[in-house]
């Protein structure tokens, strides 16, 4: 299938996937906005301009943008400060423009820095989170909770006393709806001809219907709290007053542009992260640039500032349920976007029925699949090099938050690396280089995930119709990631660019395999040209010298 899909290439999927993180996005949407202090709309408002304005504008096929959980506790300290919303989206505005800008000056190349065992680290505490914060609902107990992912809750509870006292208010009949949608999210696929409609879907109108039917009896019976809460407008008027616009007479403030700039730093990285992560999950390997995506982000953010939104970051929960949705590109962010748009207008009577066990039973399936077992195994067999930094950036994100834990495991990361290469070095050797001659890649004695970005970009900017050697013969360690990236370029890239990838003295212990013996005359052309060393890092050099800058 061709890596950059079509928009309309899967309309069928993309609807579907759309549907089921649309479903998914309401509760998250209205839970942010409640946990940050902030009208309940302004969460629905930042979710549709995610999906439509974002989703539009983004390079990123799969990931899906909302109201930003990792800025609640800005969020509600700044609303707080200021005592009044619109003042607050005036930084919101700021913090848009400030990421426009970053992505204009190509900040957002920093993400080639995130080493896989952290995103991966991520990627599995994401998971756990989800169906530690979830199994409250599952069960009954809807404390105002939804969206808070931190493990100190906005409440003043934590993750696991919320699943303590959970256990004090079990409600049957939310558990019974729990079972059965994830019993229907897990088996409805088997079956032929009906399997069409999508089973989270089919999930929600069984919790509905059974909501119904346990609506006579007091046992099972669910109270309102056990539901969405969707806000119901009386008119059109009332529909429009939920919009808000920011105070721009405070333009001049400095608390505010504090908040602002405290806004773009957070988003970009919780962005960054995110989109870096949702690329690993993508079934087809594709590419987002993340300078790109920046922008997009910048102008979501100013879009919803303007017209009483929240922050906006692209977010990993929608992202991961997109893809385990079927989602294969951008259509199905947008997609969810326009339906949030639509039913909050016209059907929140209807949204309103929909139990919070429903949901839950789709977030539990989605979380399991970010954190099941091989993952830990396949980690394992990775080496310490990524196990440690991977081991404790789960822990450290599931009992702090999310960028608390990124910090914590890219400074292990960086730490581990540093102690196993205290002498290392790393240099490009290549050959002088003219139209259809060959590049040699010479790697030192120890490549670590600090290198990846420069050979990142070193391998993508080279030229086309060339023949390009990697030699690892004085390599006595080569980081995963940068085995990922050598991968990547020969099955992937190379093709796309005519380029013939010979790679030569790589251990067995790299898994990768090295090219069959190269003929006489080929080997002689190899090695007569001129050699030049390139310093670590250089990449900028390396280009100069291929006339390619």
């Amino acid at each position: 299938m061709n890596k950059q899909t079509s928009i309309f290439s899967n309309i069928k999927g993309d609807f579907s996937a759309g549907l089921v993180v649309f479903l998914i996005a309401v509760p998250l949407c209205l839970g942010i906005a409640l946990a940050s202090g902030a009208p309940l709309f302004a969460g629905m408002i930042s979710g549709i301009i995610g999906g439509l304005v974002i989703g539009f504008l983004s390079g990123s096929q799969l990931s899906v943008s909302g109201p930003a959980a990792g800025l609640t506790a800005v969020v509600l300290t700044a609303i707080t400060k200021f005592g009044a919303f619109d003042i607050f989206l005036l930084s919101v505005v700021i913090g848009g423009g400030l990421q426009l800008i970053l992505g204009l000056i190509k900040a957002g190349t920093v993400s080639n820095y995130f080493p896989s065992n952290v995103i991966t680290g991520m990627l599995t505490a994401i998971g756990i989170i989800i169906i530690l914060k979830q199994l409250p609902h599952a069960f009954g107990y809807d404390a105002n909770t939804e969206g808070d992912f931190t493990f100190i809750q906005v409440d003043g509870n934590n993750t696991f006393s919320s699943l303590l006292s959970a256990v004090n208010h079990i409600s049957i009949g939310a558990t019974l709806i729990t079972i059965i949608s994830i019993f229907i999210i897990l088996y409805w696929s088997r079956i032929p001809k009906v399997n069409i409609v999508p089973a989270p879907l089919v999930a929600v109108v069984v919790g509905i219907l059974l909501n119904t039917a346990f609506s006579g009896s007091e046992l099972l019976a669910l109270g309102s709290n056990h539901l969405v809460s969707l806000p119901v407008p009386n008119s059109f008027n009332d529909f429009i007053g939920q919009f808000t616009l920011p105070r721009f007479s405070v333009i001049s403030d400095k608390e505010v542009w504090i908040t602002g700039i405290t806004i773009a730093i957070v988003a970009s990285v919780e962005t960054l992260l995110n989109v870096e992560a949702t690329d690993k999950l993508d079934p087809l390997k594709r590419y987002t640039s993340p300078n790109r995506e920046l922008k997009a982000q910048g102008i979501g953010n100013i879009v919803s500032g303007l017209i009483g939104g929240l922050p906006i970051t692209s977010v990993i929960v929608r992202s991961s349920a997109n893809i385990n949705a079927g989602g294969k590109t951008k259509l199905a962010s947008m997609v969810h976007g326009a339906l949030l748009l639509v039913c909050a207008a016209l059907i929140p009577v209807l949204l309103n029925k929909i139990p919070l066990a429903t949901l839950a039973a789709v977030l539990l399936v989605t979380g399991y699949k970010l954190c099941k077992i091989s993952i830990f195994k396949e980690m394992f067999k990775n080496g310490k090099y990524q196990w440690v930094p991977f081991v404790l950036t789960v822990i450290a994100i599931v009992f702090t938050d999310l960028l608390i834990g990124i910090a914590l495991g890219m400074a292990v990361s960086v730490l581990a690396i540093l102690r196993g290469n205290m002498k290392s070095s790393y240099f490009f050797r290549k050959e002088k280089y003219h139209t259809g001659d060959s590049i040699r890649l010479e790697l030192a004695q120890e490549v670590s995930f600090l290198n990846k970005a420069s050979i990142l970009l070193t391998l993508d900017h080279m030229p086309q119709n060339i023949t390009l050697v990697i030699d690892a013969h004085k390599t006595a360690y080569i980081d995963f990631d940068v085995l990922q990236t050598i991968r990547e370029f020969k099955e992937i890239k190379a093709p796309q660019n005519n380029i013939k990838v010979i790679l030569t003295g790589f251990k067995e212990v790299y898994k990768i395999q090295n090219t069959p013996d190269l003929t006489p005359e080929e080997q002689s052309k190899l090695t007569t040209a001129q050699v030049h060393t390139i310093s670590t890092g250089n990449h900028k050099e390396l280009l100069k010298q291929l006339q390619l800058n």
